[in-house]
């Protein structure tokens, strides 16, 4: 009877701790760095205390991704691009959209040697092995550009050595990285996805529809505070890179400041609406319509999703 009632009390006070917890995990789906800053901003300068909720910023791990600690429960919450979130609606996983602050797409295809990425038929083109490539894969499908995909995990080591014909970048990110190298990137060489029909929204930030209902009150509390963090980061930019450098510095990221400045300055450009000049912080329906008929035209979803299924009930 006795070792009954231990196995219970072992298995019941790990549980209870759990429900007396109330922390809310975040995990932004993708190493530190500034393009998640204004979370960062929101934990640093209190606003998720202010709003009263406990939250912890996870990042993903090698061997699980955001989208996994997602759907198995273990965060309340993450940030993924529009195009990955329609993929984990399309597998079976229903989500909510809880704030948006991505307006445009940062996507690019570089090219080597000044040459057009559409001239370019049967290029050996990087792409990244986590995911974020389906615009490209939607744009290769459409213009029947026959690349041949190269997964990377999160560099652009081969296509600078020469071993790839172009490949992938975001415009905050690795477009930065090929510039500190001393590669020269032009109006020829790079394509712009938000300039060419493709200006499908990225980052979100998502939770299951059953953990959405199970803590509305949090969530609500965690996206006033995750948007003040922003416009925070907005207006104090200098301050807003410290924080970023410290999160990094903690993390051991291999990085610099010069770089994480010019992806806060990219990132916040992103987050403006070109129709309206404002930062909006809105899922907007044409784009999900956008980018469900393309994903569907391409094959890479069974069914159209609806703006309708991401807002919040």
């Amino acid at each position: 009877m006795f070792k009954k009632l231990l196995s219970l009390t072992l298995f019941l006070v790990p549980w209870l701790l759990c429900a007396q917890d109330h922390t809310f995990v975040f995990t932004p789906q993708w190493t530190t760095q500034a393009q998640f800053a204004g979370y960062y901003v929101a934990q640093e300068k209190g606003f998720y205390e202010e709003e009263g909720v406990k939250v912890q910023i996870v990042h993903p791990s090698a061997s699980q991704s955001a989208a996994e600690r997602i759907r198995t429960g273990q965060s309340q919450a993450t940030t993924l691009t529009l195009a990955q979130a329609l993929e984990v609606i399309d597998k079976g996983t229903p989500l909510v959209n809880i704030l948006q602050t991505s307006m445009n797409n940062g996507l690019v295809i570089v090219s080597r040697r000044g040459k057009d990425p559409l001239k370019q038929h049967g290029a050996r083109v990087g792409i990244w092995n986590a995911g974020f490539g389906q615009m490209a894969i939607c744009l290769n499908e459409i213009e029947h550009l026959g690349y041949e995909w190269v997964r990377f995990v999160d560099n652009v080591t081969l296509f600078v050595s020469g071993a790839l014909d172009a490949t992938l970048a975001m415009s905050y990110n690795e477009y930065y990285q090929l510039l500190q190298t001393g590669m020269e990137l032009t109006e020829e060489n790079v394509y712009r996805f938000r300039n060419h029909g493709y200006n499908v929204q990225e980052d979100g930030v998502y939770m299951t529809l059953d953990a959405y209902r199970r803590q509305k009150e949090d969530a609500e509390r965690f996206a006033r505070a995750s948007r003040h963090g922003w416009e925070w980061a907005a207006a104090h930019p200098e301050e807003t890179l410290d924080i970023v450098m410290e999160y990094v510095r903690r993390d051991h990221i291999a990085t610099n400041r010069v770089l994480q400045g010019l992806m806060l300055e990219e990132i916040l450009r992103l987050q403006i609406d070109r129709e309206s000049g404002e930062r909006e912080f809105r899922l907007r329906p044409d784009m999900v319509g956008l980018a469900s008929s393309l994903m569907t035209r391409c094959g890479m979803l069974k069914r159209p999703i609806t703006y309708e299924e991401m807002i919040v009930r």
